[in-house]
Protein backbone atom coordinates (compact mmCIF):
# COMPACT_ATOMS: atom_id res chain seq x y z
CA UNK A 1 0.00 0.00 0.00
CA UNK A 2 1.17 3.52 -1.30
CA UNK A 3 2.02 5.76 1.85
CA UNK A 4 0.82 9.58 2.00
CA UNK A 5 4.58 10.09 2.56
CA UNK A 6 5.62 8.53 -0.30
CA UNK A 7 2.57 10.16 -2.92
CA UNK A 8 4.43 13.34 -1.58
CA UNK A 9 7.86 12.55 -2.42
CA UNK A 10 6.52 11.58 -5.64
CA UNK A 11 4.66 15.08 -6.15
CA UNK A 12 7.19 16.77 -5.33
CA UNK A 13 9.90 14.92 -7.38
CA UNK A 14 7.46 16.08 -10.16
CA UNK A 15 7.10 19.08 -9.58
CA UNK A 16 11.46 19.45 -9.48
CA UNK A 17 11.26 17.69 -12.77
CA UNK A 18 8.50 20.08 -14.44
CA UNK A 19 10.16 23.05 -12.89
CA UNK A 20 14.06 21.63 -14.56
CA UNK A 21 12.05 21.15 -17.65
CA UNK A 22 10.63 24.53 -17.89
CA UNK A 23 13.77 26.02 -17.29
CA UNK A 24 15.67 24.17 -19.79
CA UNK A 25 13.20 25.51 -22.08
CA UNK A 26 13.60 28.89 -21.60
CA UNK A 27 17.51 28.58 -21.81
CA UNK A 28 16.84 26.77 -25.31
CA UNK A 29 14.06 29.79 -26.06
CA UNK A 30 16.95 32.26 -25.94
CA UNK A 31 19.51 30.23 -27.51
CA UNK A 32 17.29 29.88 -30.61
CA UNK A 33 16.15 33.19 -30.61
CA UNK A 34 19.56 34.54 -30.37
CA UNK A 35 20.56 32.55 -32.90
CA UNK A 36 18.19 34.43 -35.01
CA UNK A 37 19.52 37.95 -33.88
CA UNK A 38 22.92 36.54 -34.52
CA UNK A 39 22.17 35.40 -38.40
CA UNK A 40 21.52 38.84 -38.79
CA UNK A 41 25.07 39.25 -38.87
CA UNK A 42 24.53 37.99 -42.18
CA UNK A 43 21.71 40.45 -43.41
CA UNK A 44 23.90 43.40 -41.91
CA UNK A 45 26.93 41.66 -44.17
CA UNK A 46 24.76 41.45 -47.09
CA UNK A 47 23.35 44.67 -47.28
CA UNK A 48 26.41 46.55 -46.40
CA UNK A 49 28.33 44.85 -49.28
CA UNK A 50 25.15 45.33 -51.97
CA UNK A 51 25.32 48.51 -51.02
CA UNK A 52 28.86 49.83 -51.58
CA UNK A 53 30.93 49.91 -54.35
CA UNK A 54 32.49 46.22 -55.59
CA UNK A 55 36.18 47.43 -54.99
CA UNK A 56 35.04 47.41 -51.39
CA UNK A 57 32.85 43.99 -50.92
CA UNK A 58 36.00 42.58 -49.48
CA UNK A 59 36.71 44.81 -47.08
CA UNK A 60 33.07 45.57 -45.31
CA UNK A 61 32.39 41.80 -45.27
CA UNK A 62 35.37 41.21 -43.35
CA UNK A 63 34.69 43.93 -41.00
CA UNK A 64 31.45 42.27 -40.43
CA UNK A 65 33.10 39.34 -39.33
CA UNK A 66 35.46 40.91 -36.97
CA UNK A 67 32.69 42.54 -35.62
CA UNK A 68 31.83 39.28 -34.23
CA UNK A 69 34.67 37.88 -33.45
CA UNK A 70 35.82 40.85 -31.33
CA UNK A 71 32.35 41.57 -29.78
CA UNK A 72 32.14 38.31 -28.36
CA UNK A 73 35.58 38.43 -26.61
CA UNK A 74 34.76 42.26 -25.60
CA UNK A 75 31.38 41.70 -24.15
CA UNK A 76 32.74 38.27 -22.59
CA UNK A 77 35.47 40.27 -20.71
CA UNK A 78 34.06 43.62 -20.06
CA UNK A 79 30.59 44.37 -21.39
CA UNK A 80 28.21 42.13 -19.92
CA UNK A 81 29.58 43.01 -15.92
CA UNK A 82 29.31 46.49 -16.99
CA UNK A 83 25.61 46.20 -18.15
CA UNK A 84 24.04 44.08 -15.87
CA UNK A 85 26.65 43.67 -12.51
CA UNK A 86 26.59 46.15 -9.88
CA UNK A 87 23.55 46.53 -7.84
CA UNK A 88 24.34 49.81 -6.07
CA UNK A 89 25.00 51.88 -9.24
CA UNK A 90 22.45 52.58 -11.85
CA UNK A 91 25.07 54.39 -14.01
CA UNK A 92 27.24 51.80 -15.12
CA UNK A 93 27.65 48.13 -13.87
CA UNK A 94 30.57 46.87 -11.79
CA UNK A 95 33.97 44.80 -12.96
CA UNK A 96 35.85 43.18 -9.95
CA UNK A 97 35.93 40.07 -8.45
CA UNK A 98 33.73 40.48 -5.88
CA UNK A 99 31.08 42.14 -7.30
CA UNK A 100 31.55 41.35 -10.85
CA UNK A 101 30.25 37.88 -11.43
CA UNK A 102 29.68 38.13 -15.66
CA UNK A 103 33.05 39.33 -15.74
CA UNK A 104 34.73 36.85 -17.86
CA UNK A 105 31.88 34.66 -16.62
CA UNK A 106 34.14 33.59 -13.73
CA UNK A 107 30.87 33.15 -11.23
CA UNK A 108 28.88 30.80 -13.73
CA UNK A 109 31.10 28.07 -13.65
CA UNK A 110 28.87 26.03 -11.13
CA UNK A 111 25.46 24.26 -12.57
CA UNK A 112 23.05 26.00 -10.37
CA UNK A 113 24.15 29.10 -12.64
CA UNK A 114 24.29 27.65 -16.03
CA UNK A 115 21.65 29.61 -17.07
CA UNK A 116 23.37 32.88 -17.76
CA UNK A 117 25.03 31.38 -20.22
CA UNK A 118 22.13 31.74 -22.55
CA UNK A 119 21.52 34.99 -20.80
CA UNK A 120 24.79 36.45 -21.93
CA UNK A 121 24.66 34.88 -25.48
CA UNK A 122 21.05 36.62 -26.16
CA UNK A 123 22.32 39.67 -25.15
CA UNK A 124 25.61 39.57 -26.84
CA UNK A 125 23.49 39.29 -30.04
CA UNK A 126 22.11 42.45 -29.32
CA UNK A 127 25.45 44.33 -28.82
CA UNK A 128 26.45 43.03 -31.52
CA UNK A 129 23.80 44.08 -33.88
CA UNK A 130 24.49 48.21 -32.01
CA UNK A 131 28.08 47.87 -33.26
CA UNK A 132 27.66 46.55 -36.72
CA UNK A 133 25.45 49.57 -37.44
CA UNK A 134 28.60 51.63 -37.81
CA UNK A 135 30.65 49.67 -40.12
CA UNK A 136 28.00 50.59 -42.85
CA UNK A 137 28.01 54.37 -42.14
CA UNK A 138 32.19 54.72 -42.32
CA UNK A 139 31.89 52.01 -45.19
CA UNK A 140 34.47 52.29 -47.91
CA UNK A 141 37.18 54.63 -46.48
CA UNK A 142 37.74 53.90 -42.96
CA UNK A 143 41.03 51.53 -41.74
CA UNK A 144 41.09 48.62 -40.24
CA UNK A 145 42.61 50.32 -36.95
CA UNK A 146 39.72 52.68 -36.78
CA UNK A 147 37.55 49.88 -37.20
CA UNK A 148 38.85 47.82 -34.46
CA UNK A 149 38.47 50.93 -32.26
CA UNK A 150 35.35 52.15 -32.29
CA UNK A 151 33.78 47.94 -32.20
CA UNK A 152 35.84 47.75 -28.77
CA UNK A 153 35.03 50.88 -27.38
CA UNK A 154 31.42 50.62 -28.19
CA UNK A 155 30.87 46.44 -27.15
CA UNK A 156 33.24 47.48 -24.05
CA UNK A 157 31.83 50.66 -22.76
CA UNK A 158 29.15 52.80 -24.85
CA UNK A 159 26.57 50.10 -25.42
CA UNK A 160 26.67 48.40 -21.99
CA UNK A 161 26.40 51.09 -20.02
CA UNK A 162 23.37 52.40 -22.41
CA UNK A 163 22.15 48.88 -21.12
CA UNK A 164 22.73 49.43 -17.32
CA UNK A 165 20.68 52.27 -17.23
CA UNK A 166 17.26 50.66 -19.27
CA UNK A 167 17.22 47.30 -18.64
CA UNK A 168 19.40 46.23 -15.66
CA UNK A 169 17.05 44.23 -13.39
CA UNK A 170 19.90 43.80 -10.66
CA UNK A 171 20.43 47.85 -10.17
CA UNK A 172 18.74 48.85 -6.54
CA UNK A 173 15.57 48.36 -6.65
CA UNK A 174 15.40 46.42 -9.73
CA UNK A 175 15.58 49.22 -12.14
CA UNK A 176 18.09 50.99 -13.85
CA UNK A 177 18.45 54.83 -12.81
CA UNK A 178 15.95 56.00 -16.06
CA UNK A 179 12.90 54.21 -14.26
CA UNK A 180 13.24 56.07 -11.39
CA UNK A 181 11.95 59.66 -12.78
CA UNK A 182 8.68 58.28 -13.50
CA UNK A 183 6.10 55.55 -11.94
CA UNK A 184 6.08 53.49 -15.61
CA UNK A 185 9.25 54.05 -16.54
CA UNK A 186 11.31 53.16 -19.95
CA UNK A 187 9.11 51.41 -22.42
CA UNK A 188 11.54 50.39 -24.82
CA UNK A 189 11.10 46.30 -25.15
CA UNK A 190 13.01 45.01 -27.87
CA UNK A 191 15.99 47.96 -27.87
CA UNK A 192 14.68 50.57 -30.69
CA UNK A 193 16.48 53.16 -28.27
CA UNK A 194 18.93 50.88 -26.61
CA UNK A 195 20.88 48.89 -29.33
CA UNK A 196 19.29 50.95 -32.82
CA UNK A 197 19.66 54.71 -31.28
CA UNK A 198 22.95 53.82 -30.01
CA UNK A 199 24.33 52.22 -33.29
CA UNK A 200 22.38 54.87 -35.24
CA UNK A 201 23.96 58.06 -33.15
CA UNK A 202 27.73 56.93 -33.37
CA UNK A 203 27.09 56.01 -37.09
CA UNK A 204 26.39 59.89 -37.47
CA UNK A 205 29.52 60.93 -35.49
CA UNK A 206 31.40 58.02 -37.57
CA UNK A 207 30.61 58.98 -40.55
CA UNK A 208 30.53 63.15 -40.04
CA UNK A 209 34.42 62.89 -38.73
CA UNK A 210 35.46 60.49 -41.39
CA UNK A 211 34.00 62.36 -43.87
CA UNK A 212 32.79 62.08 -47.48
CA UNK A 213 33.84 59.24 -49.78
CA UNK A 214 35.58 60.82 -52.37
CA UNK A 215 33.73 61.92 -55.67
CA UNK A 216 30.42 61.88 -53.48
CA UNK A 217 29.90 65.52 -53.22
CA UNK A 218 31.01 68.18 -56.32
CA UNK A 219 32.46 71.42 -55.94
CA UNK A 220 29.65 72.65 -54.91
CA UNK A 221 29.09 70.13 -52.35
CA UNK A 222 26.02 68.98 -54.32
CA UNK A 223 26.08 65.10 -54.00
CA UNK A 224 26.74 63.11 -56.39
CA UNK A 225 25.16 58.97 -57.39
CA UNK A 226 27.48 56.54 -55.78
CA UNK A 227 24.68 53.39 -56.49
CA UNK A 228 24.86 50.05 -54.76
CA UNK A 229 26.82 47.94 -57.17
CA UNK A 230 24.63 44.41 -56.18
CA UNK A 231 21.20 44.84 -55.82
CA UNK A 232 20.67 40.66 -55.11
CA UNK A 233 22.88 41.15 -52.29
CA UNK A 234 21.01 44.32 -50.85
CA UNK A 235 17.35 42.46 -50.82
CA UNK A 236 18.55 38.99 -49.58
CA UNK A 237 20.45 41.36 -46.63
CA UNK A 238 17.07 42.65 -46.15
CA UNK A 239 15.24 39.54 -45.95
CA UNK A 240 17.79 37.83 -43.53
CA UNK A 241 17.29 41.15 -41.27
CA UNK A 242 13.40 40.95 -41.66
CA UNK A 243 13.88 37.16 -40.27
CA UNK A 244 16.18 37.97 -37.69
CA UNK A 245 14.00 40.22 -36.28
CA UNK A 246 11.32 37.38 -35.35
CA UNK A 247 14.32 36.55 -32.73
CA UNK A 248 14.79 39.92 -31.86
CA UNK A 249 11.62 41.24 -30.66
CA UNK A 250 9.41 38.46 -29.49
CA UNK A 251 12.81 36.84 -27.86
CA UNK A 252 12.80 39.78 -25.76
CA UNK A 253 10.33 37.80 -23.50
CA UNK A 254 13.82 36.30 -22.67
CA UNK A 255 11.39 33.04 -21.22
CA UNK A 256 8.82 31.47 -23.14
CA UNK A 257 6.82 29.75 -20.47
CA UNK A 258 3.70 31.95 -19.65
CA UNK A 259 5.48 34.37 -22.54
CA UNK A 260 3.68 32.79 -25.87
CA UNK A 261 0.94 35.57 -26.21
CA UNK A 262 3.36 38.17 -26.33
CA UNK A 263 5.54 36.90 -27.94
CA UNK A 264 2.64 36.20 -31.00
CA UNK A 265 1.61 39.76 -30.70
CA UNK A 266 5.35 40.68 -31.56
CA UNK A 267 5.23 38.78 -34.20
CA UNK A 268 2.31 40.10 -35.76
CA UNK A 269 3.35 43.83 -34.90
CA UNK A 270 6.93 43.43 -36.55
CA UNK A 271 5.40 42.04 -39.86
CA UNK A 272 2.62 44.58 -40.12
CA UNK A 273 5.22 47.58 -38.99
CA UNK A 274 7.90 46.58 -41.57
CA UNK A 275 5.39 45.97 -44.32
CA UNK A 276 3.67 49.43 -43.90
CA UNK A 277 7.20 50.60 -43.58
CA UNK A 278 8.63 49.42 -47.19
CA UNK A 279 5.37 50.25 -48.88
CA UNK A 280 4.83 53.26 -47.63
CA UNK A 281 8.91 54.65 -48.43
CA UNK A 282 8.65 52.86 -51.79
CA UNK A 283 5.92 54.70 -53.15
CA UNK A 284 6.99 57.95 -51.53
CA UNK A 285 9.98 57.94 -53.53
CA UNK A 286 8.04 57.24 -56.71
CA UNK A 287 5.52 60.57 -56.45
CA UNK A 288 8.33 62.48 -54.79
CA UNK A 289 11.15 61.62 -55.19
CA UNK A 290 12.92 59.54 -57.64
CA UNK A 291 9.48 58.46 -59.75
CA UNK A 292 11.01 55.24 -60.31
CA UNK A 293 10.26 51.91 -58.43
CA UNK A 294 13.28 52.00 -56.05
CA UNK A 295 14.14 48.90 -54.59
CA UNK A 296 16.40 50.40 -52.39
CA UNK A 297 13.87 52.45 -51.17
CA UNK A 298 11.64 49.63 -50.44
CA UNK A 299 14.15 47.83 -48.50
CA UNK A 300 15.04 51.07 -46.30
CA UNK A 301 11.93 51.43 -45.10
CA UNK A 302 11.53 47.80 -44.21
CA UNK A 303 14.08 48.04 -41.91
CA UNK A 304 12.61 51.75 -40.90
CA UNK A 305 9.45 50.05 -39.74
CA UNK A 306 11.40 47.16 -38.02
CA UNK A 307 13.41 49.58 -36.14
CA UNK A 308 10.43 51.40 -35.09
CA UNK A 309 7.65 48.76 -33.80
CA UNK A 310 10.97 47.27 -31.80
CA UNK A 311 10.56 48.84 -28.88
CA UNK A 312 6.63 48.87 -28.40
CA UNK A 313 6.28 45.26 -30.33
CA UNK A 314 4.72 43.54 -27.81
CA UNK A 315 2.73 46.85 -26.02
CA UNK A 316 0.54 48.17 -29.10
CA UNK A 317 -2.34 46.57 -30.61
CA UNK A 318 -1.70 46.09 -34.79
CA UNK A 319 -3.20 49.37 -36.02
CA UNK A 320 -0.84 51.11 -34.11
CA UNK A 321 2.23 49.02 -36.02
CA UNK A 322 0.60 50.41 -39.12
CA UNK A 323 0.67 53.97 -38.11
CA UNK A 324 4.19 53.68 -36.47
CA UNK A 325 5.43 51.89 -39.71
CA UNK A 326 3.90 54.54 -42.05
CA UNK A 327 5.64 57.34 -39.67
CA UNK A 328 8.93 55.62 -39.92
CA UNK A 329 9.05 55.70 -43.53
CA UNK A 330 7.80 59.64 -43.18
CA UNK A 331 10.97 59.92 -40.41
CA UNK A 332 13.56 57.70 -42.39
CA UNK A 333 13.21 59.79 -45.94
CA UNK A 334 13.41 63.26 -43.94
CA UNK A 335 16.68 62.09 -41.46
CA UNK A 336 18.05 60.18 -45.19
CA UNK A 337 17.64 64.05 -47.09
CA UNK A 338 18.81 66.16 -44.07
CA UNK A 339 22.31 64.28 -43.69
CA UNK A 340 23.31 64.03 -47.10
CA UNK A 341 21.99 67.01 -48.28
CA UNK A 342 21.71 69.38 -45.39
CA UNK A 343 24.50 68.39 -42.97
CA UNK A 344 26.94 66.57 -45.92
CA UNK A 345 27.31 64.03 -44.52
CA UNK A 346 28.01 60.54 -46.59
CA UNK A 347 26.22 58.01 -45.15
CA UNK A 348 26.10 55.17 -47.34
CA UNK A 349 23.93 52.57 -45.85
CA UNK A 350 21.91 55.08 -44.14
CA UNK A 351 22.81 53.78 -40.93
CA UNK A 352 21.64 57.46 -39.20
CA UNK A 353 18.29 57.41 -41.09
CA UNK A 354 17.20 53.80 -40.56
CA UNK A 355 18.71 52.97 -37.02
CA UNK A 356 19.19 56.21 -35.26
CA UNK A 357 15.97 58.18 -36.06
CA UNK A 358 13.88 55.37 -36.41
CA UNK A 359 15.51 54.16 -33.08
CA UNK A 360 14.27 57.70 -31.55
CA UNK A 361 10.90 57.51 -33.09
CA UNK A 362 10.43 53.95 -32.13
CA UNK A 363 10.65 54.90 -28.44
CA UNK A 364 8.83 57.99 -28.85
CA UNK A 365 5.83 55.66 -30.12
CA UNK A 366 5.62 53.13 -27.81
CA UNK A 367 4.90 55.25 -25.10
CA UNK A 368 2.10 56.82 -27.04
CA UNK A 369 0.26 53.66 -28.16
CA UNK A 370 1.14 51.43 -25.33
CA UNK A 371 -1.45 49.51 -23.87
CA UNK A 372 -1.85 49.31 -20.06
CA UNK A 373 -3.11 45.35 -20.21
CA UNK A 374 0.07 44.42 -22.27
CA UNK A 375 2.83 46.66 -20.47
CA UNK A 376 1.82 45.52 -17.07
CA UNK A 377 2.14 49.25 -16.25
CA UNK A 378 0.23 52.13 -17.54
CA UNK A 379 -1.26 53.16 -20.58
CA UNK A 380 0.03 55.65 -23.13
CA UNK A 381 -0.12 58.96 -23.89
CA UNK A 382 -2.44 58.42 -26.34
CA UNK A 383 -4.43 55.99 -24.41
CA UNK A 384 -5.19 58.23 -21.82
CA UNK A 385 -5.40 57.21 -17.99
CA UNK A 386 -4.01 58.05 -15.26
CA UNK A 387 0.18 58.40 -15.21
CA UNK A 388 0.04 58.34 -19.29
CA UNK A 389 2.26 60.49 -19.53
CA UNK A 390 5.17 58.79 -17.56
CA UNK A 391 6.29 56.88 -20.60
CA UNK A 392 6.79 59.68 -22.93
CA UNK A 393 8.84 61.77 -20.44
CA UNK A 394 10.87 59.28 -19.43
CA UNK A 395 11.67 58.38 -23.13
CA UNK A 396 12.90 61.62 -23.82
CA UNK A 397 14.98 61.62 -20.83
CA UNK A 398 16.33 58.71 -21.84
CA UNK A 399 17.01 59.83 -25.36
CA UNK A 400 18.57 63.15 -24.60
CA UNK A 401 20.91 61.11 -22.41
CA UNK A 402 21.83 58.74 -25.09
CA UNK A 403 22.65 61.08 -27.18
CA UNK A 404 24.82 62.94 -25.03
CA UNK A 405 26.16 59.65 -24.26
CA UNK A 406 26.90 58.42 -27.59
CA UNK A 407 27.30 61.05 -28.92
CA UNK A 408 30.32 62.21 -26.75
CA UNK A 409 31.87 59.08 -26.27
CA UNK A 410 31.93 58.93 -30.31
CA UNK A 411 33.18 61.53 -30.76
CA UNK A 412 36.31 61.49 -27.88
CA UNK A 413 37.12 58.15 -29.88
CA UNK A 414 37.22 59.15 -33.26
CA UNK A 415 38.69 62.33 -33.13
CA UNK A 416 42.06 61.86 -31.83
CA UNK A 417 42.14 58.43 -34.52
CA UNK A 418 41.60 61.14 -37.56
CA UNK A 419 44.04 64.06 -35.90
CA UNK A 420 46.34 61.01 -36.01
CA UNK A 421 45.82 59.61 -39.71
CA UNK A 422 44.58 56.41 -37.94
CA UNK A 423 41.12 57.09 -39.08
CA UNK A 424 41.00 56.86 -42.96
CA UNK A 425 42.65 55.46 -45.90
CA UNK A 426 44.84 57.53 -48.19
CA UNK A 427 43.43 58.85 -51.61
CA UNK A 428 45.02 56.16 -53.29
CA UNK A 429 43.87 53.64 -51.97
CA UNK A 430 40.63 54.91 -51.32
CA UNK A 431 40.68 55.39 -55.70
CA UNK A 432 41.92 51.88 -56.16
CA UNK A 433 39.67 50.34 -53.94
CA UNK A 434 40.35 48.40 -50.18
CA UNK A 435 39.93 44.82 -52.11
CA UNK A 436 42.87 45.69 -54.22
CA UNK A 437 44.83 47.91 -51.93
CA UNK A 438 44.79 45.40 -48.36
CA UNK A 439 42.98 41.59 -48.80
CA UNK A 440 44.66 40.42 -51.59
CA UNK A 441 42.63 41.38 -54.66
CA UNK A 442 39.25 42.01 -56.08
CA UNK A 443 36.04 39.99 -54.73
CA UNK A 444 34.81 39.16 -58.43
CA UNK A 445 36.90 37.27 -60.58
CA UNK A 446 34.73 38.58 -63.72
CA UNK A 447 33.97 42.11 -64.13
CA UNK A 448 31.76 43.88 -66.39
CA UNK A 449 32.84 47.12 -66.47
CA UNK A 450 31.52 48.87 -69.46
CA UNK A 451 30.39 52.50 -69.53
CA UNK A 452 27.55 51.56 -72.00
CA UNK A 453 24.60 51.94 -70.26
CA UNK A 454 20.76 52.30 -70.58
CA UNK A 455 18.14 53.67 -68.20
CA UNK A 456 15.83 51.51 -66.42
CA UNK A 457 12.62 52.28 -64.82
CA UNK A 458 13.98 50.87 -61.14
CA UNK A 459 15.76 53.51 -60.81
CA UNK A 460 19.66 52.49 -62.19
CA UNK A 461 21.36 51.31 -65.09
CA UNK A 462 22.22 48.09 -67.03
CA UNK A 463 25.43 47.47 -68.75
CA UNK A 464 24.99 46.86 -72.21
CA UNK A 465 28.59 46.18 -73.84
CA UNK A 466 28.59 44.70 -77.02
CA UNK A 467 30.46 41.68 -75.98
CA UNK A 468 28.92 40.55 -72.84
CA UNK A 469 27.29 37.18 -72.21
CA UNK A 470 25.11 36.18 -69.47
CA UNK A 471 26.04 39.88 -67.53
CA UNK A 472 29.86 39.27 -67.27
CA UNK A 473 32.33 40.09 -70.11
CA UNK A 474 34.63 37.48 -71.00
CA UNK A 475 37.88 38.04 -69.57
CA UNK A 476 40.85 35.94 -70.34
CA UNK A 477 41.78 33.67 -67.37
CA UNK A 478 44.69 35.26 -65.56
CA UNK A 479 44.57 38.34 -66.56
CA UNK A 480 44.18 41.85 -63.91
CA UNK A 481 40.55 42.65 -63.05
CA UNK A 482 40.74 46.40 -61.99
CA UNK A 483 37.64 46.83 -59.54
CA UNK A 484 35.03 49.43 -61.09
CA UNK A 485 35.37 53.03 -59.51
Amino acid sequence: MVTADEVQAELNALKLEVAVFKADVDMWYLVVMGALVFFMQSGFALLEAGSVRAKNTKNILMKNLLDACIGALVFWAFGYSLAYDGQENGFIGTFDAEHSPSAFMWAYNEEKDASYYSKWWFQFVFCAAAATIVSGAMAERTTLIGYLTYTIVISALIYPVVVHWAWNADAGDGTGWVDKFTTNGLLDFGGSAVVHMTGGVSALVGAAIVGPRKGRFDEKKKPLPMPAHNTTFQVLGTFILWVGWYGFNPGSTLQLNGKGVTMSRAVITTTLSAATGGLTCLFMDKLFGSHTWDIGQLCNGILGGLVAITAGCAAVYPYAAVVIGFCAALFYRAASYSVLNLCKVDDPLDAFAVHGMNGFWGVIAASLFAIQGFTGAGHGLFEGGDGSADYLYTAMIFCVTDWVWTGSLSVLMFLPLKLLGLLRVSAQVESAGMDVSKHGGSAYYHQTGSDLSVSTKHGGTRANPPDVTDGFAQVTPGAQVVPAP
